[in-house]
């Protein structure tokens, strides 16, 4: 099949890789831009193709507590400029504040506040994710730029150790909170790579599976909330800080635009 230049620069964008590189990869995949990921990360040609999979929308993300319990929503547009702006932060707000008095639902997205925004604004703008988090500690975290939030619930602990984990995960994007969570298809999918990787390198067939296994824990320990190192405190574990805390995670969730 014909692959066009417009896909060629859009691999080339997410992986870093040569154009040739990209071309022949999308060759290989017939044009799907994922699988050509893929089949670059197999033959090691781009670390930075583990992450092509990240959103580039522009938009605003907003926390809003009271008590035990938080609310987060995501709200999308297409400029950095109007994600910028006070009357779409003060948008985002509306809608966080909502979600948190149950007037409306994460589900909800038909909302007559939208549609206002994309008459005063002129953009198209979104709801894209919202959630609600309740427990004995509710910490929260939203980056700087407002393009990261982060809400984590614990069993007990307090309130300075929930917002010490929620700046935690905001950072360093854990995917579950133990090793034993990582998904089993996720990790199918991993081993596939790394068993071409290894072929390649021209490992012999008897140490492959010990290096599989080795590559295993340290995937589910690096993608496990308990098993990383404290941002705060490289020498602790999170699981320690929580053990120090008489603290237990009931469970987090993180949005990124």
């Amino acid at each position: 099949m014909t692959i066009s230049m417009e896909q060629i620069k859009e691999l080339r964008s997410a992986t870093g890789v040569s154009m040739m590189a990209c071309k022949k990869a999308l060759e290989e995949s017939e044009g799907d831009v994922d699988k050509a990921v893929d089949i670059l990360r197999k033959k090691g040609e781009s670390k930075a193709a583990d992450r092509a999979g990240a959103s580039t929308a522009q938009g605003a993300i907003v926390v809003k507590s009271e008590g035990n319990k938080s609310a987060m929503v995501e709200i999308q547009c297409e400029t950095d400029f109007v994600a910028k702006g006070d009357d779409f932060l003060a948008l985002a707000e509306t809608i966080a504040d909502k979600l948190l008095k149950g007037e409306i639902t994460p589900d909800d997205r038909d909302l007559p506040e939208i549609k206002d925004a994309v008459l005063k604004l002129g953009e198209n703008i979104k709801i894209g994710k919202m959630t609600v988090v309740e427990g004995d500690n509710v910490g929260d975290y939203v980056h700087s730029n407002s393009k990261i939030g982060v809400l984590v619930s614990l069993t007990g602990g307090d309130t300075e150790t929930a917002r010490d984990v929620a700046m935690h995960i905001a950072a360093m994007n854990p995917e579950v909170v133990s090793p034993d969570q990582v998904s089993d298809d996720l990790v199918e999918k991993e081993k596939g790579i790394w068993a071409d990787q290894l072929k390649s390198e021209g490992k012999p067939e008897e140490i492959i599976g010990k290096i599989m296994m080795g590559k295993e824990k340290k995937f589910r320990e690096e993608n496990a909330l308990i098993k990383q190192a404290f941002v705060k405190d490289p020498e602790k574990l999170i699981e320690q800080i929580l053990q120090d805390a008489n603290a237990s995670v009931n469970e987090f969730v993180r949005f990124e635009v």
